[in-house]
């Protein structure tokens, strides 16, 4: 899986990219067949009354339909760590589908076939 790791708003440093990594190269775990990973994090505005606002947000590209998460938090670490465990959910719920659209798929073509007895 390739990560894509980009800062909005703020300095990206060795320590965020590192975390960031691991957390994420950590749901290879649950789904083997995730191609990309999309990951963007920083603050959302200047501009908060209650201080700082982190953002991360991360698109997971797996064959059929992307993935997308985003979450607020006052820590980017938080953040992060609320994305990967709602796209470890969302990957599970995934897995899940595809494996009943592949058996859905299966027996349709063992419905079409048509068997000859001899007699």
């Amino acid at each position: 899986m390739q990560i894509q790791i980009t800062g909005k708003g703020i300095e990206l440093t060795e320590a965020i990219q590192d975390y960031v990594e691991k957390k994420i190269s950590a749901l290879d775990k649950f789904y083997d067949k995730i191609i990309r990973a999309k990951v963007v994090v920083g603050k959302e505005t200047q501009h908060h009354l209650k201080g700082e606002i982190f953002i991360c947000e991360c698109k997971l590209e797996v064959p059929g339909n992307d993935l997308f998460a985003s979450k607020n938090e006052k820590d980017l670490y938080k953040a992060i760590d609320k994305i990967r465990d709602y796209l470890e959910s969302e990957l599970k719920k995934h897995k899940v589908m595809q494996r009943e659209k592949d058996k859905k798929d299966k027996r349709k073509v063992r419905e079409g076939k048509e068997y000859h007895y001899e007699s």
